[in-house]
């Protein structure tokens, strides 16, 4: 499966390179736009030291896992919620005749390495804003653990609403809520949010495991919703039971799938 999805990303990523300049344009407009956040996050500091005790630095942190993680996952599998476009023309059929899987062909369409600035951005926030936070090795082992979780919640998202593609015409919408949405609601502490809505999405749809829970350890801060401790290292089990829900959803999605008769 591995193999074949970097084939045929390969395959997109030749043919995206026969355009070097509107693919450099591209990567460096992606880049460009969402540089505009961390813009208003420093507008916001330079009208206050903290936002819901959180300084700068911290702040930048959580926008750069979070980033981090949407950006991998929408580069990587983001294509999943088209598959509704796919559907109407009727070119989901002949995905399910090829010698691959749906999904991965699904994710790897039209591969969008233009996507690459977003990665990029996040990543140098990232990079900017860990060595104002002093942390030490006993802490700082669960930043790849926390972006690598989001990856999967962020991917598992992604799949969930693909498969609720099989039943609604309107489900892209329905995901981007929790895909986009989600991306947007963790950039920043949800300490600023109110608490019914941080305990949903902590044990509802569990986009408080992308960076929330983890960086409360990593940052060395308790729980301003006062939750149990253990949850700050409950993200790999957050992951996988997302994953698995958006795997059974996948599988039921295709058994459901009828063709179009196109």
């Amino acid at each position: 499966m591995i193999r074949t999805y970097i084939l045929l990303a390969w395959t997109w990523v030749r043919a995206s390179a026969q355009y070097p300049g509107s693919l450099a344009m591209l990567a460096i407009g992606s880049f460009a736009v969402n540089a505009l956040d961390v813009v208003a996050i420093w507008v916001i500091f330079e009208h206050t030291r903290s936002l819901a005790g959180f300084n700068r630095a911290e702040v930048m942190f959580l926008y750069g896992t979070s980033g981090l993680s949407f950006a991998l996952s929408d580069m990587l599998f983001g294509n999943v919620d088209r598959l509704s476009q796919h559907i109407k023309t009727g070119t989901f059929d002949t995905m399910l005749i090829r010698p691959a899987g749906a999904f991965v062909q699904m994710a790897v369409d039209r591969f969008g390495v233009h996507r690459l600035g977003r990665t990029i951005q996040a990543t140098v926030v990232l990079a900017i804003a860990m060595p104002g936070l002093g942390l030490s090795w006993s802490r700082a082992w669960m930043v790849p653990l926390m972006v690598l979780c989001g990856i999967v919640i962020f991917t598992s998202i992604f799949a969930l609403g693909g498969a609720l593609q099989f039943l609604l015409v309107n489900a892209p919408e329905v995901a981007n809520a929790f895909t986009y949405g989600g991306s947007t609601l963790t950039q920043y502490p949800l300490s600023v949010y109110g608490g019914e809505l941080v305990k949903g999405v902590t044990f509802i749809v569990p986009l408080a495991f992308v960076n929330w829970q983890p960086a409360l350890f990593v940052l060395d801060r308790p729980d301003p919703f006062g939750l149990p401790y253990w949850l700050r290292f409950a993200a790999p089990l957050a992951a996988l039971a997302l994953a698995g829900a958006a795997v059974l959803a996948w599988r039921a999605g295709i058994r459901r799938y009828r063709s179009t008769g196109s």
